[in-house]
């Protein structure tokens, strides 16, 4: 009841601050009415499970030339924290707040899973919603399925177009025997030309958007890509651009990993193009990053999509470890802003930033605010990013789980492993980037003080959704079944799949 309670007070708070809105000229929201300044229009675009190397500023001979010029004319955050999976780090960058604060911090949410982001945390979406902003998404949700009040359209987005599960297949939109694409909350038939690459057509709709948008109002784009994140699936002309980078059989999925990040850029190029034609590009605040580190391990893909590969060919390099890890490999992640508007004192910034700081920066130059009985863990960064001062942060939580978690403050960062028999492990990002030589038992001071800040941090978690519920599913491979309401799909072969692996998706879907 509590809860239920929050949310409609929360939606009444919304609405308010919507009506205010009304009674302010246009581009004017709240604090920024005072200057008279439009306040920025702001796309937030998100890799899936890209490597920190894979991109060409990065110097890889992975082709990415509008993204690089995003990095070149903007700020490279350098420090950058996400968090090890899909679905805390999604959670983390729309609400500001740690995921351990509302039950998302551990793993992901499966297909056959029914829970989601609680509707009492408040979106980005939400805020800018309540702000003025026209607020649309394209892409990959994961963030609740199971029932249609997780969708992004009833989370603070006007439009959206893609699919709300986690991995689907790039042209059937398939996940488990469910197709899984709509567009708000209608479903799609995968006829033409929705038949088309994922990762294009979510491009061609965030141009629409662009284009079509009520241009009274700032506007907020979520573009979600679904790209590199497995399976490893692009049109083979795009393939074979990579045959002298990536020679030979053995270089296939090479290829292929190459050629979706590459056609993930051509949709930066086209979004900036639309921008540039609109006349809107001056003020339009682009942040670009990923959700975690790439891939290092095969057992961390998704069983339920196929093509998966044998070696994966993410690059997380200079760092140890990939996604699903706490290493800087697994979290660590390439992050840019580039705003034409702004001005910015410098081009690489080292400073420690996280997900959870992208809201309340991002609420800040939007002159909206957050809902304050659930305090933001995030920081207004803008003066580091565009000024280069120091973290706004005392230290940063990379993530805190029941079992595992990690903590950096300065250069020093503290990994601690709660399963018995238990690590600690302690580096110094300065002298070791890589994670290589582990000084707890040289420093036992510094492990006593960030492991009490952990442990701090760790007594205000809720505990974790998916460790609630994952004793329905000790197959691993079940979770490869997206549960949603009963009229959402007719299986083919009913009569012989197991009655726990029928999806069930909400209804009149």
């Amino acid at each position: 009841m509590k809860t239920t309670m929050n949310w409609i007070l929360r939606r009444f708070t919304l609405a308010v601050m919507a009506l205010a809105m009304m009674t302010l000229p246009p581009f004017v929201p709240n604090a920024l009415a005072e200057t008279e300044e439009p306040p920025p229009n702001i796309i937030v675009i998100l890799a899936d499970d890209l490597g920190y190397a894979d991109l060409g500023y990065q110097d890889s001979k992975i082709k990415t030339p509008n993204i690089d010029k995003l990095a070149a004319d903007g700020v490279q955050l350098e420090s950058y924290y996400g968090l090890p999976l899909c679905t805390p780090a999604r959670a983390a960058l729309l609400t500001g707040r740690y995921p351990m604060r509302y039950g998302l911090q551990t793993n992901v949410i499966f297909p056959g899973h029914d829970y989601g982001l609680p509707l009492d945390e408040m979106t980005l979406a939400e805020a800018l919603q309540g702000a003025g902003y026209e607020t649309a998404m394209v892409g990959k949700w994961h963030l609740g399925h199971g029932d249609r009040k997780y969708w992004p359209h009833n989370r603070g987005f006007d439009h959206f177009y893609g699919n709300v599960v986690g991995e689907v297949d790039y042209y059937t939109k398939e996940r488990g025997g469910v197709i899984d694409w709509q567009r708000n909350g209608v479903k799609e038939e995968i006829i033409a030309p929705e038949n088309g690459y994922y990762t294009e057509l979510i491009g061609d709709e965030a141009v629409k958007r662009i284009k079509e948008r009520d241009k009274s109002k700032p506007f907020f784009l979520y573009f979600s890509s679904l790209a590199p994140h497995t399976p490893l699936q692009a049109p083979l002309e795009d393939i074979a651009e990579y045959e002298e980078e990536f020679p030979g059989d053995e270089n296939l999925d090479m290829r292929k990993y190459a050629a979706m990040i590459s056609i993930l850029d051509d949709q930066v190029g086209d979004i900036v193009d639309a921008l540039e034609d609109e006349g809107v590009r001056e003020n339009t605040l682009i942040y670009f990053s990923t959700d975690n580190g790439g891939i290092k391990q095969t057992k961390v893909s998704a069983p339920g999509g196929g093509g998966h590969a044998e070696e994966p060919p993410a690059s997380n390099a200079p760092f140890r470890g990939g996604k699903m890890t706490l290493y800087e490999g697994g979290v660590r992640v390439p992050a840019i802003v580039n705003w034409p508007a702004a001005q910015f004192q410098k081009k690489k910034v080292k400073e420690p930033l996280h997900h959870v700081d992208i809201m309340p920066t991002l609420l800040a130059l939007a002159g909206a605010e957050g809902y304050e009985d659930y305090p933001f863990d995030g920081k207004d960064a803008w003066a580091t990013i565009a000024e280069g001062a120091p973290s706004p942060h005392e230290d940063i939580l990379i993530n805190v789980e029941s079992y595992r978690g990690a903590i950096r403050k300065g250069n020093w960062k503290l990994i601690k492993y709660a399963t018995l028999p238990g690590k600690t492990e302690l580096f110094n990002l300065l002298k070791d980037k890589k994670e290589r030589n582990n000084v707890a038992w040289q420093h036992p001071d510094i492990v006593e003080y960030l492991e009490a800040r952990l442990v701090a941090y760790a007594k205000e978690q809720k505990f974790s959704e998916w460790l609630k519920i994952q004793h329905h599913f000790w197959d691993f491979d079940a979770q490869g079944q997206p549960n949603f309401d009963d009229d959402y799909w007719t299986p083919e072969d009913e009569d012989n799949i197991p009655l726990e692996q029928i999806p069930v998706l909400p209804d009149n879907y």
